[in-house]
């Protein structure tokens, strides 16, 4: 098996899966008293030091979560109740069509819902937002009184594009307006300073990073005010109640100490892996069409995404091809009812909704290898003419 989707998850880290073995033979509540409990207390507390550390925050900022999922309706939907509770006249929120659909479709569901309105933050042909078409959104009538909050992703998961966070967080605060990001693709692959971003709200998750499926954080500025989804125990400074799992969140945080010891030298290999993918991909087929920013600094685009679009190929078709041989990848695309679509990100950035039809997205992780390029390349071509034969038919 050549697996070229470690966007979607990727394998346990050894460090990871040694955390969580040792607490899978240990049993205890980490909100009961006596001393089981207190031993998962402990290392719950000591895992959140770890973690935040590693996204350079304080260990109050992390609010565990069941996931990213979790993470990121936590943050739009409780940072909307709670701006609009302070002031009914905030009911917009600003965001680009580009967000993963963990956020795209909160997003949705408070429209129909809860009385709001989202106004979509343009793109470029990249798929980045300008901080002048936040500025210019905010402004607009009715003005930033009723902006309850603005949200963008830190890098894209299908096409690997770096947004500005820094410069949308600026514009954002300038008029006194909390913003979140989704950073779950850009953690253990650039560095992450929540504290330095001015961020009010961040969501990473474990399973991108060689950590366990199930478990996620919400980085919280204390000053934020947020309503809680759910409501029980009290856990997580009373905005995520639930009994925490231990074991996975020693992992996660093993898997996040462990990805950013590794960052510098894992994000170097995987670029240059990346490189010699889309050079390679480009050359093997010539009509190919890479999508998000060309560059390929670590300001520009993620060191482990390429994506591509195919004219004449059906993106399912491609991929059930190469997944015959061995070789796993994603279309990038959202399927409803067995129904292909073509990718929102794509048709945010102005793609033709043909062309967006055919993409792929390739990505790596710590497992892959110069050998899993080749693979890729080595049958490719034939891949696309099969694909483009069937379409004709």
């Amino acid at each position: 098996m050549t697996y070229l989707d470690h966007a979607a998850t990727t394998p346990l880290h050894p460090d990871a899966v040694a955390a969580m073995t040792e607490q899978f033979a240990r049993v205890g509540n980490a909100n009961s008293l006596h001393g089981s409990g207190r031993a998962a207390r402990r290392v719950v507390e000591e895992s959140r030091e770890a973690l935040a550390e590693t996204v350079r925050a304080r260990p109050s900022h992390i609010v565990f979560t069941g996931g990213g999922t979790e993470a990121d309706n936590l943050a739009v939907k409780g940072l909307y109740w709670a701006r609009r509770a302070a002031d009914p006249r905030r009911t917009r929120i600003l965001a680009p069509k580009i967000e993963h659909h963990a956020v795209l479709d909160p997003l949705h569901w408070l429209v129909e819902h809860e009385g709001a309105s989202v106004e979509w933050l343009p793109v470029d042909e990249h798929g980045r937002v300008d901080p002048a078409a936040l500025h210019e959104a905010i402004r607009r009538d009715p003005g930033p009184e009723s902006v309850a909050l603005v949200t963008v992703m830190w890098a894209n998961n299908e096409v690997g594009t770096v947004q500005p966070i820094h410069d949308l967080v600026a514009v954002a605060h300038a008029h006194d307006l909390p913003i979140h990001s989704d950073a779950i693709q850009a953690l253990g692959h650039l560095p992450l300073d929540f504290t330095a971003s001015g961020l009010d709200a961040m969501t990473i998750t474990a399973h991108k990073i060689g950590g366990p499926i199930g478990v996620g954080a919400l980085l919280l500025d204390r000053k934020a005010e947020l309503t809680p989804l759910l409501h029980g125990g009290g856990q997580e400074r009373d905005v995520r109640s639930g009994t925490l799992d231990t074991p996975a969140i020693a992992g996660f945080a093993a898997a996040a100490t462990a990805a950013v010891r590794e960052l510098e030298h894992e994000s170097r290999r995987l670029a240059e892996l990346r490189d010699l993918m889309i050079d390679g991909v480009l050359q093997a087929v010539p009509d190919a069409v890479l999508s998000g920013d060309p560059g390929r600094g670590f300001e520009d685009r993620l060191p482990g995404i390429a994506h591509f679009c195919f004219p004449g190929c059906e993106g399912d078709s491609l991929l059930l091809l190469l997944d015959a041989q061995g070789i796993e990848c994603s279309t990038g695309s959202a399927c409803s009812a067995g129904i292909a679509q073509p990718s929102h990100v794509l048709l945010a950035m102005g793609v033709n909704p043909e062309l967006a039809r055919c993409s792929l997205r390739f990505s790596l992780g710590r497992t892959s290898t110069a050998e899993d390029v080749k693979t890729l390349l080595e049958a490719l071509p034939a891949v696309v003419d099969r694909a483009r034969s069937a379409g004709l038919s």
